[in-house]
């Protein structure tokens, strides 16, 4: 997807005058480094001294070990999947090359890359996954585990290959920041894993190649922060492999300097991304983890190093890891909200391990749980390696200045995420918060007031995810379009509007009216967006334990035109079957091989029909259609047919239409 001009000024109208004086002097910059490649400062006696703890692999539980040993040996033989595609070329990848569309990327001074076009380039995100070097993580963690030099063999071998592939500023790794952070904190990582290794030594500090990479990646992050409107979760990466990198291989004269400027950044932008209630300003989950994890890993490197670190810091990874623990379901899923991409901060565990299970494991090891957590009982590789890094907090439980929940909150006021609870494990997550943050709201979706419902953590009402960033408008559009949610469209357009696949130039307005959630029996919720101006669609969420029933009621409010086009749709997980007729589905499903049902009465004014894995001609502004309907996509680059229930129809003129009513009632 290349940008065209009309995209460059609609970003540009959203950067305030700081921001564009920054653009201005990185492009600067960026010209004069295409001819001015500086010598890294020479360094002699160095060494890595941040070691683990004695005992700390000791610790790992066997179980998880041999998860990571089984993806460990799948790597070794070259197996592995990124984003929907199997690659079987792990053994000696190509690290420009990108095996869903056949193409390479292109060589050269790396800020002349196209990298946003596919034609040019290929698929980036399938490039820059692997050289994160997070799978080498994986490989480093099996050696020490195991002592098995083979896995620190394969690791030192990647690592010269892809040094002498990628020389400073050539070519599509050295464009993204995040990528230079996250390749960091693996290196990092990848040393102190391979400490037992007579090798370590000669494949980093005593390494000329290796410490130059390190030097260029540190003085490339000093240079180009993420800044203004795109200081979301890429600057925290950037910053956080910036002070891993400057605590752990502090060799160089401008080690303290970067140290100190990564921390103070670190401090201020986790404070800037994070509500104060705990949830990631995203209002994405899955960068809600991605920073949780950063932060965690930045920590662990500040006490390895004997760094101090600000309160503030360890305060707002406490707040996000309560928060975690408050939305999760009952099988410690969190909500599916805004854009995912799969993105991690540090890997050190094989498939199998459950992300959020292992966040909240850390989040007991650095700040203990409260009574009202959630079990956790799975186990994992980098909650115990992390925690032998990371100094006890003085604070676990209640001190002065720290205020944590004595109960499990509900609804989380300044994110306007509401989660209703209700019996036979429903969950119920209404969306009444900002459209995003700041001013491009670069990850968020035009999901205002929608719905996500689960029963004992099966998806019954989905959200239907992510699937792709580039290269696929028409799917970027649809998954994150007003109606590839469960809420209600009017005029068949989103309730904000798109500038691009990153880019949003109007903001749709949400605002929580009322939460109710102290009732055992019923609990409630109302909330309307003003993104249909100058109409108002309000929607009102009940919750009823006796009846295990969940009611959506659905209003337009205000002076309108007549006859207003509306469009209502309910998204139905993969695992649910729908037989619809007339306004009424009945929907079915399996749970742990036992039979589980539900019927969802929709509201009679509109026209219902059933669509599964639809995909059509262009988009059209018509009421007739949509190209893409009927997808969910359970992970970046993966979809797969879902049944959609979209009614159609009209509100009528006047101050106040008619209510839409659906009622979705759980059965046993």
């Amino acid at each position: 997807m290349t940008m065209s001009a009309g995209w460059y000024l609609r970003r540009l109208s959203r950067m305030g005058p700081q921001e564009v004086a920054g653009r201005v002097g990185d492009s600067v910059r960026r010209r004069r480094w295409r001819s001015a490649l500086p010598a890294c400062p020479s360094v002699t006696g160095a060494r890595f001294t941040a070691v683990l703890p004695a005992g700390t692999i000791a610790a790992i539980p066997s179980d998880a070990a041999k998860r990571l040993i089984a993806e460990a040996d799948r790597l070794m033989d070259g197996h592995a999947e990124y984003f929907g595609v199997v690659r079987d070329d792990l053994a000696d990848p190509d690290w420009s090359y990108d095996p869903r569309t056949g193409r390479r990327a292109p060589a050269g001074y790396a800020f002349d890359v196209p990298y946003r076009s596919e034609d040019a380039v290929g698929d980036i995100k399938q490039i820059w996954e692997p050289s994160r070097h997070q799978y080498l993580t994986q490989l480093a963690a099996a050696y020490a585990i195991t002592g098995n030099e083979r896995y620190a063999e394969r690791v030192a071998a990647h690592l010269r290959s892809w040094w002498a592939a990628n020389p400073p500023l050539r070519g599509v790794h050295w464009i993204s920041g995040i990528e230079l952070g996250i390749r960091l904190l693996s290196w990092v990582w990848i040393r102190r894993l391979l400490d037992g290794w007579p090798g370590a030594a000669d494949l980093f500090e005593d390494n000329l190649v290796a410490v130059e990479q390190i030097w260029h990646h540190q003085r490339w992050l000093a240079a180009f922060p993420s800044r203004g409107s795109s200081a979301n979760n890429h600057v925290i990466a950037e910053t956080a492999g910036q002070f891993a990198a400057s605590c752990a291989f502090g060799w160089f004269p401008s080690s303290a300097r970067w140290r100190a400027d990564a921390l103070r950044s670190l401090d201020r932008q986790l404070r800037a991304n994070t509500f104060l209630s705990g949830l990631n300003r995203e209002l994405a989950t899955e960068y809600h983890g991605l920073v949780l994890e950063l932060g965690l890993a930045a920590v662990a490197e500040a006490d390895a190093a004997r760094v101090p670190v600000p309160a503030t810091v360890r305060l707002v990874l406490l707040r996000m890891t309560d928060a975690l623990a408050a939305v999760v379901d009952n099988r410690l899923r969190p909500p599916r909200q805004g854009d995912a991409d799969d993105g991690h901060g540090l890997v050190l565990d094989g498939a199998g391990t459950d992300r959020w299970a292992s966040l909240l494991a850390t989040g007991d090891a650095a700040f203990g749980r409260l009574a009202w957590w959630p079990e956790v009982t799975g186990t994992d590789v980098r909650t115990p390696v992390l925690a032998a890094l990371i100094r006890p907090y003085a604070e676990k439980r209640t001190a002065p200045g720290v205020s944590r929940p004595a109960s499990r909150p509900a609804h989380f006021a300044d994110a306007g995420l509401t989660i209703l609870r209700g019996p036979g494990e429903i969950w119920c997550r209404c969306d009444g918060g900002p459209h995003g943050f700041l001013a491009i709201a670069a990850h968020a979706h035009a999901d205002a007031l929608s719905v996500e419902v689960r029963h004992d953590g099966v998806d019954v009402l989905a959200d239907p995810g992510t699937y792709c960033y580039h290269g696929q408008p028409e799917w970027r559009q649809y998954f994150r379009s007003t109606l590839g949610h469960n809420t209600l469209q009017l005029d068949d357009g989103d309730q904000s509007v798109s500038g691009g696949p990153f880019l949003w130039t109007r903001h749709a307005r949400s605002r929580v009216l009322a939460v109710d959630t102290s009732d055992p029996s019923v609990a409630r919720w109302c909330a309307e967006h003003d993104g249909y101006q100058p109409s108002v669609h309000r929607r009102r969420v009940e919750l009823t334990a006796a009846g295990q029933e969940l009611r959506v009621v659905d209003e337009v409010r205000g002076p309108y035109s007549p006859r207003r086009a509306v469009r209502l749709a309910f998204h139905l997980g993969p695992a649910i079957t729908a037989d619809l007729v007339g306004n009424r589905a009945e929907l079915s499903w399996t749970r742990d091989g036992e039979e589980r049902s539900a019927v969802l009465d929709l509201p009679a004014q509109l026209s219902w029909r059933a669509h599964r894995g639809e995909t059509g001609p262009s988009p059209s502004s018509s009421s007739r259609g949509h190209p893409v309907l009927g997808w969910y996509s359970a992970g970046f680059g993966r979809k797969e047919p879902a049944t959609t229930l979209i009614g159609t129809g009209f509100a009528d003129g006047g101050a106040l239409s008619g209510e839409f009513v659906t009622v979705l009632g759980f059965r046993g």
